[in-house]
């Protein structure tokens, strides 16, 4: 088998000859700037002097050829380009470094911790009204600058015969409004004024509709996978209640997915973090085909009863070794254990595409990746 045929075959719930690899094709399976260059001097590879940043406030960085190569990656990634009229502009000052990002709102970096960039400005914490919405200077989702790299990732990955999984325009809809009113602000919205909250969630997923519209065109179904995503879970519990999810988020997520399915034979991709297990049978419902990442060190969600459950539903893309505790502070050996007990879980009947719980963070050793990617190698074999 080929990397895509791997990768597709999984995702049809069959076997393949082995769990396909995936490490760099989305903002939730990439790895840190500082990880990724000490990687690169435990391949005997160059650092790189100018890295290419995948996702700048978490600091992901598109993972080189060469490594991809060297670590038998399965998958690739599209990712839509930052527009020419609003592109990327790092500024700082004495203590930080720090942007505003096309939405608007804007994040820093300490230098004396420059590990990620955190929120610091969110520009509609103050609006009181939908026509302050309506007045915004809302992302232009059509913006022909946006798709410029898209030809030249889809015609690697095509060459090399990998999967390829096309990115999303931003974040997830509730995750967009909360950083444009702030966390706390979003929250008492939707409870308070949902009228207001359900306006302003309604302008990302327009957005976000005439991003995947534009770009699925574009690509005239040559991608394999399409990435979209929410956060609804914490270590413990949901973010909001089942009951808030389904009456403020749930429909809006469905006309995203509705949309995707309509107009592409691509599986669709939905990341959320932590402990949202109560949800998992509603994104199933509305058309969620993986779900990312298998957070199996949260509350309900240990992989053995996740597969039983929910495993001939869904594909598990994620879960394969635990970020939290594991792969930066244990031995290479604890790694190797850790893989292998996620793998009997996880990728008995197919259904599983291997991937860390999340990024691979700035303290992770090299030698416990390599050590991930060898356990992969050694007991993902069908």
């Amino acid at each position: 088998m080929n990397s895509r045929d791997r990768v597709l075959t999984t995702l049809s719930h069959k076997e393949p000859d082995r769990i396909p690899f995936d490490l760099g094709s989305g903002m939730m399976t990439g790895i840190h700037v500082d990880a990724y260059q000490n990687l690169r001097d435990a391949l005997g590879l160059a650092r790189e002097s100018k890295v290419k940043f995948f996702e700048p406030s978490m600091q992901i960085v598109f993972v080189g050829e060469d490594v991809c190569e060297r670590l038998e990656i399965d998958t690739r990634p599209a990712l839509p380009a930052w527009s020419d009229s609003d592109p990327l502009n790092i500024q700082e000052d004495e203590e930080s470094y720090f942007y505003y990002d096309p939405w608007g709102y804007g994040l820093k970096m300490p230098k004396s911790a420059p590990i990620y960039f955190s929120l610091f400005y969110h520009p509609l914490r103050t609006a009181e009204n939908l026509s302050e919405l309506d007045d915004y200077p809302w992302p232009d989702p059509v913006d022909e600058s946006r798709y410029k790299d898209l030809p030249g990732q889809l015609e690697n990955a095509r060459r090399k015969s990998k999967a390829v999984v096309l990115n999303n325009i931003c974040a997830g809809t509730m995750e967009v409004a909360s950083w444009l009113r702030g966390i706390d602000q979003f929250f008492m919205d939707m409870s308070l004024d949902e009228k207001f909250a359900g306006y302003l969630l309604d302008k990302v997923v327009d957005i976000k509709l005439g991003y995947w519209e534009t770009a699925l065109r574009k690509l005239d179904g040559a991608v394999d996978v399409v990435i979209e995503s929410d956060d609804l879970g914490a270590q413990n519990n949901l973010l909001i209640s089942p009951r808030m999810y389904r009456k403020l988020l749930k429909p809006r997520h469905k006309k995203i997915l509705d949309f995707i399915h309509s107009h592409t034979d691509a599986k669709v991709f939905f990341h959320s973090c932590g402990a949202i297990r109560p949800l998992i049978p509603d994104l199933i419902e509305i058309g969620v085909d993986i779900l990312n990442p298998v957070q199996f060190n949260s509350t309900g969600m240990d992989a053995q009863s996740l597969k039983a459950e929910f495993g001939k539903d869904i594909v598990f893309w994620g879960g394969g070794v635990d970020t939290q505790s594991v792969l930066g502070s244990a031995t290479p050996g604890e790694v190797k254990d850790n893989v292998r007990q996620q793998l009997e879980v996880l990728s008995k009947d197919g259904g599983f595409v291997f991937a860390t719980v999340h990024n691979i963070q700035a303290n992770v050793p090299p030698g416990n990746i390599l050590a991930m990617r060898e356990a992969l190698l050694e007991y993902g074999i069908s």
